[in-house]
């Protein structure tokens, strides 16, 4: 499946997100190697199969297997850690903040890419996942990196519109609900 019959297959009512995904795979802020990185790590943190099927379909062929592999790792290690850093930052209890994670996180290290894109594909899962935390330390160091805030806000939108692509075909594969008419 390609984006396009992605795009195809999502309802009228999601007319905005088709549009949006059709202007972000053009995104020209972005380099090719972080846009398809941040579209595949987006549809992974999504966690549909078809979008995932879909976007790693158009996207994976413009990355190097080392690249692929990293940003299949930044949807991994961020649905670890989104939930980690999310619960110590809501709880704010600096009891837990003092114990070590004791979580493996080797891939935050051993990506082989480049630190900022590999930083900026986290953001982008952390951005779904809705992790203030890690929102925060992966802004800081893309930022830190040289990606500027116009590449971190491409970044972001593409995760939005990712993620709201799987909302719309997770909802359409249960079914629409039926909405009661009042006579």
């Amino acid at each position: 499946m390609s984006l396009q019959t992605l795009r195809d297959r999502l309802p009228d009512h999601a007319k905005d997100i088709k549009l949006n995904l059709g202007s972000l795979a053009s995104e020209t802020v972005l380099s090719e190697r972080q846009k398809a990185g941040a579209f595949i790590a987006s549809a992974l943190g999504a966690r549909n199969p078809e979008v995932a099927g879909a976007i790693e379909a158009e996207f994976a062929p413009q990355l190097d297997p080392k690249e692929l592999a990293a940003a299949r790792a930044a949807a991994a290690v961020m649905a670890m850690n989104n939930v980690y850093y999310r619960f110590l930052h809501l709880v704010r209890n600096e009891e837990y903040a003092k114990l070590p994670a004791r979580l493996r996180m080797n891939a935050i290290a051993t990506h082989g890419i480049s630190r900022a894109d590999f930083e900026l594909w986290c953001l982008a899962v952390s951005a779904i996942n809705g992790c203030g935390k890690c929102l925060e330390s992966h802004e800081k160091a893309v930022r830190e990196g040289g990606i500027t805030a116009g590449q971190v806000q491409a970044a972001v939108r593409i995760a939005a519109a990712v993620n709201a692509a799987a909302a719309v075909l997770d909802v359409e594969a249960v079914g629409m609900p039926a909405v009661a008419l009042a006579a």
